[in-house]
């Protein structure tokens, strides 16, 4: 009998440690899924209650939310020289409509609303099709950050830098903001959709130089479209941050 209660003692001893163990693990990974997904709603009160003061149902929420992420993120870090103005170009939306949005983060509002052209292999009103290859004429997603003006064959021009694996290639493919004809309401009027581009992300002439001055050297930009592959490979649009990210 003394023999048979201590082999069951042994046993529960020797057993009950791999149970609290994996009790343990299992609890520990559910508090860290926990943090994430506060982490996340954090995020997405703050950014619904910014989207709330804009203001303006055209502009996409998930894009305005992805862009926001990567604002947040390269202003954290210090990658941003002017971060005054978030800039967002809305792929997902129809060429023939206003898609390009200019945002003033220090007042939450939107100051700036335009046509803005796509690639000419990217798609006809719609932009499908994006690459960062070399004579592509598509555009490219993702975040850059604004750099320089010089004056080339379209006048006035505003460098970019692509910052992530999907745009990187942005200066060798002379992937810059300029000044169109062909990216004006007159055009879509006589042709039936916007003009198209080389890649360029083209803006109408009507306060074009005072958006460039606005978001030049060194603000956020961000060319949107739901692209799974996009999104999931992005360390900037696929992003958990907490409040103190938003709030340092």
């Amino acid at each position: 009998m003394y023999r048979r209660i201590l082999t069951i003692t042994l046993i529960i001893t020797l057993i009950f440690p791999i149970y609290a163990g994996e009790a343990s693990l299992s609890t520990e990974k559910n508090v860290v899924n926990k943090k994430s997904t506060n982490k996340e709603r954090s995020f997405v009160a703050y950014s619904e209650d910014i989207y709330q003061k804009i203001n303006d149902s055209d502009l996409d929420f998930d894009a305005f939310n992805y862009a926001l992420k990567g604002y947040v993120k390269l202003q954290h870090t210090e990658a941003l020289k002017n971060s005054k103005y978030l800039t967002i170009i809305d792929m997902s939306a129809s060429a023939n409509t206003e898609r390009f949005y200019i945002i003033n983060m220090e007042t939450q509002e939107l100051e700036h609303k335009s046509l803005v052209a796509h690639g000419q292999k990217s798609g006809s009103e719609f932009a499908k099709q994006f690459s960062n290859k070399v004579n592509s004429h598509q555009t490219s997603l993702g975040f850059y950050k604004t750099a320089e003006t010089y004056t080339g064959k379209h006048g006035l021009s505003l460098r970019l830098d692509g910052l992530e694996y999907s745009n990187n290639k942005a200066r060798e493919r002379a992937v810059v903001i300029h000044e169109a004809d062909y990216a004006n309401p007159e055009y879509i009027k006589k042709n039936g959709r916007l003009g198209r581009s080389y890649g360029c992300p083209s803006l109408p002439a009507k306060d074009y130089a005072t958006i460039v001055g606005k978001i030049k050297e060194g603000s956020c930009l961000f060319i949107y479209y739901p692209q799974e592959q996009y999104l999931s490979k992005s360390n900037l649009a696929d992003t958990t941050l907490n409040l103190v990210d938003i709030q340092s």
